[in-house]
């Protein structure tokens, strides 16, 4: 099924000047209706509370404020418009620590360069097509981070509320 991305809007968070141009175009060749870009986290906040986008796309490495930076103040601050929006977090690092904070922050999904166009047209698709319950606990607002089910998992409840055969299944 091909995706109409027409009427969706992106905010690119990118300090690379060539890079942003790269993922804009990209959005541009799969019909992306409203593309906005920023060139770190401090400037692509002010941009997100302007428009309100409905996905972020952001790197990891930017200065004064990186994508991590970004994607707290998203989640956090009272002033975002949207404390839910998508957030594809962009990184040259793959390693399972960086992944693991990437999550912690709120990132709804990791993107590692090298990606192609499809890459993201798939992480876009995927934010749209399966959105992802958020969590709102002591220390930690964003998407729900279990991801894997485990039928053999046998330790204590993991949300307020949770059977033991509902832990099983979405932990």
């Amino acid at each position: 099924m091909a995706f109409k991305f027409d009427k969706l809007s992106v905010l690119i968070a990118e300090d690379t000047l060539p890079m942003q141009k790269l993922m804009a175009s990209v959005l541009e060749s799969l019909g992306v209706g409203y593309i906005y870009t920023a060139s770190d986290g401090t400037r692509a906040f002010e941009q997100f509370q302007r428009f309100n986008t409905d996905i972020i796309i952001a790197d990891w490495h930017m200065t004064p404020a990186s994508g991590i930076d970004l994607t707290r103040e998203i989640r956090t601050n009272t002033l975002s418009p949207n404390r839910m929006a998508p957030i594809i977090l962009v990184t040259g690092y793959s390693a399972l620590a960086r992944v693991a904070e990437a999550r912690d922050a709120g990132v709804t999904e990791f993107l590692v360069k090298p990606f192609s166009a499809n890459d993201i047209a798939k992480r876009i698709a995927h934010v749209i097509n399966k959105p992802r319950d958020f969590i709102d606990c002591t220390g930690y607002f964003g998407p729900d981070r279990r991801r894997r089910v485990m039928p053999d998992f046998k330790g204590p409840y993991r949300r307020f509320g949770e059977t033991q055969q509902n832990a099983s299944k979405s932990a």
